[in-house]
């Protein structure tokens, strides 16, 4: 499996022992994982932790007991030592679009240079029209379609060009066109891409998949293989509950 970090480098995402509590519900307990590999999958069934363990990551929640660290830095350092380490497209643009026009969102990417808002916006607008995409600059977020707006998250992302990239469920609200368009888009990205996803074509060519349920890993290897032991698995659960019914 290829990495994306030199041996001398740390581990991109890493977690020793995490055990996160929801209220009294259990979501993870004693979770071990290095995530080395720069084409990851994420699969299992609503409610097995996939979300959650992108929360950890991102440091948007903190574990009970355990340690989450990205690239050297422990999730809940201050932000400041995070910036440029990991990055997240969350299942709905609409929660991670701030402002009114697609100039404006992406010039939020690149506010960390420390450049006047006026650069960064003609800095979006030549990323826009390097890929064809130069009308959109300043067209209202609100008339894009729930694809377009979900690609101005993925570029918005690939201007700041974090070491690790998240994507929540990126395929749900693509039609077949833009489902191809982010394959590519992962395929060529650079950084280390984390995908989770119920579409298994979509990391079954992954280097590595990681099969989650009731929070524990209870697949970890090749795509093509995990994707086959989950999809059994389903099959089988499916059939053993028409039994049931019947």
């Amino acid at each position: 499996m290829s990495r994306v970090h030199s041996p001398s480098d740390p581990t991109p995402i890493q977690m020793d022992h995490v055990r996160l509590l929801r209220g009294t519900t259990i979501v993870f307990d004693n979770l071990t994982l290095r995530l080395n590999e720069s084409r990851i999958g994420l699969i299992g069934d609503n409610g097995s932790g996939k979300s959650s363990l992108f929360r950890l990551i991102c440091g948007l929640e903190k574990p009970q007991s355990g340690n989450v660290s990205v690239w050297g830095q422990d999730t809940q350092s201050k932000p400041a030592k995070r910036v440029g380490l990991v990055g997240m497209m969350f299942q709905n643009p609409d929660d991670q679009i701030i402002f009114p026009t697609v100039e404006e969102e992406l010039a939020l990417s690149l506010s960390p240079n420390g450049l006047s808002r006026k650069v960064n916006c003609q800095e979006a607008r030549a990323v826009l029209t390097a890929r064809g995409l130069g009308h959109w600059a300043e067209r209202a977020i609100g008339s894009l379609s729930q694809g377009q707006r979900q690609h101005v998250c993925w570029l918005a992302l690939m201007i700041a060009s974090p070491k690790s990239v998240l994507l929540d469920e990126p395929f749900s609200s693509l039609d077949l066109p833009g489902r191809g368009m982010l394959d590519l888009e992962i395929l060529k990205a650079k950084q280390q891409v984390i995908v989770s996803t119920h579409l298994l074509d979509h990391v079954r060519g992954f280097e590595r998949v990681i099969w989650l349920e009731k929070g524990q890993a209870r697949g970890d290897g090749d795509g093509a293989s995990v994707c086959a032991a989950y999809e059994a698995d389903v099959a089988a659960r499916c059939q053993s509950d028409h039994l049931n019914i019947d």
